[in-house]
């Protein structure tokens, strides 16, 4: 039986990289993708001592030229992609005041049109397989607003939007499999990238919003120095273990949490429907039907 094929987007660290390797583990034929190859030493660093075989591709999330070329060179190697995980994404800490157009367009681009442009890829393949699984790594922010991370969760918002839309209708048609993910914090350099982006872009200003901003900041050193933000806080490990049991379910659900924390984090928003399936059917009901 021929091994599935997944590609892998944002893989030079974190959950992407855990993820490549997990599943390369499983027997899964592996492509990890990442906008810069320069920086696949750890990918392979990692992959040479689980004793592993991993397939690195460029592709850039803001290219769609690159994201076809990665796409056309599996389908012509592999004759089909039976998974894609839209990982690739980045965080922003910035007042809507404060943000500038360009850092608004990039930060929505990076987190939302990525995934799109990568589904719009591989979906004809899927399509005419009758079957595929996507699964996007969102957030709990893409389910519960907070403080100074607007810009990044209305990106988020937007995924889970875009993942229940197409659960609607190309599921039930097509038997492609769509989830979203819902990670509370993940230790990994994703968060110092975010501070290093917001030290890079002017820091804090000395505005109306600054003590607002100290409080914020100041609460997340002081849980972190409690040790309560452990409780928050996953290995990507433990974040790429759970996306790697819900890519092998017969059934997996639309929408899951990696975590107690983000469970109960998230629980006024998710009660009423843990997994979303609830909804989906509803719509379909009332649309499709």
């Amino acid at each position: 039986m021929k091994n599935k094929v997944v590609l892998i987007t944002g893989t030079s660290s974190g959950v992407g990289l855990n993820l490549s390797i997990i599943l390369a583990k499983s027997g899964y034929k592996v492509y990890a993708s990442m906008r810069n190859l320069a920086k696949k030493d750890n990918l392979l660093s990692a992959a040479k001592e689980a004793g592993v075989d991993v397939e690195l591709m460029q592709l850039d999330v803001q290219d769609m030229a690159s994201i076809q070329r990665c796409v056309d060179d599996i389908i012509a190697a592999e004759g089909a992609l039976d998974v894609l995980v839209n990982n690739a994404g980045a965080g922003f800490i910035r007042t809507t005041e404060q943000a500038t157009e360009e850092e608004i367009q990039w930060v929505i681009d990076v987190n939302l049109t990525g995934v799109i442009r990568c589904t719009k890829a591989v979906l004809p393949h899927m399509r005419k397989a009758r079957s595929g699984r996507v699964v996007n790594i969102s957030s709990v922010g893409g389910l519960v607003g907070q403080p100074f991370n607007e810009m990044y969760c209305a990106a988020k918002f937007a995924v889970e939007g875009y993942t229940e839309s197409l659960a609607t209708y190309v599921q039930p048609n097509f038997n492609i499999h769509f989830t979203s993910i819902q990670p509370g914090g993940i230790a990994t350099e994703f968060a110092n990238n975010v501070l290093q982006q917001f030290a890079g872009t002017g820091g804090m200003k000395d505005d109306e919003y600054k003590p607002i901003l100290e409080k914020y900041i100041g609460g997340a050193r002081q849980r972190a120095a409690s040790g309560e933000a452990a409780e928050s806080y996953q290995t990507s490990e433990e974040v790429a273990l759970v996306v790697a049991d819900c890519i092998n379910m017969d059934n997996p659900p639309i929408r899951m949490r990696t975590s107690d924390w983000s469970e109960e984090f998230a629980k006024l928003k998710t009660q009423a429907d843990p997994d979303g399936k609830l909804q989906q059917e509803d719509v379909i009901k009332r649309f499709l039907t």
